[in-house]
């Protein structure tokens, strides 16, 4: 769903959707306040360009995202950098004629994902914001990690380390 507070909106009416190309590129703030809200340390650079075609209420945006962050490793936190280079494909519906929450549907590769809208515009720019927040590897580590891992013992399990005491806790 999208919001007024989007640290990248870019709003579009419906009515001029039909066959316009909409660039988003993130400028320092946008970047600044992205990298907050993700938990990265930076957002270097954030690039996509969406290709919009309208049927009825009903816009598909078809395009790519570029990105350049820096995060930090999971096992030691040190800076990592990362390229990200991904394919956007959007579909924003009216509020009302999205797929029902509770209704069980099938999707595979090819389909893509359905952002409801109020009114007669809707947010490209915080739908390339999440799906900025999807391609981030949350499990990225960086050359110093099987060091880290070692000097902690996670790669013996039996041996005392920070997480042992975690160990025994109930989920």
């Amino acid at each position: 769903m999208t919001h007024e507070l989007s640290e990248l909106s870019r709003w579009v009416s419906v009515g001029q959707a039909q066959g316009r190309e909409i660039v988003v590129t993130a400028d320092a703030a946008e970047r600044d306040r992205l990298a907050e809200r993700f938990g990265l340390v930076s957002v270097e650079s954030l690039d996509a360009s969406v290709v919009l075609e309208k049927d009825g209420m009903v816009v598909t945006a078809t395009g790519r995202l570029q990105a350049s962050i820096v995060q930090s490793c999971a096992i030691s936190g040190e800076d990592l950098p990362a390229e990200i280079d991904e394919p956007l494909l959007f579909r924003f519906v009216p509020e009302g004629e999205a797929s029902a929450p509770d209704e069980e549907i099938e999707l595979d590769a090819s389909d893509c994902d359905e952002i409801t809208y109020s009114g007669d515009r809707f947010d490209v720019g915080e739908a390339v914001a999440q799906s900025l927040a999807l391609a981030i590897d949350p499990f990225a580590t960086g050359p110093d990690a099987e060091r880290i891992r070692t000097e902690v013992g996670l790669e013996e399990p039996e041996k005392e380390n920070p997480f042992a005491a975690l160990k025994g806790l109930n989920t």
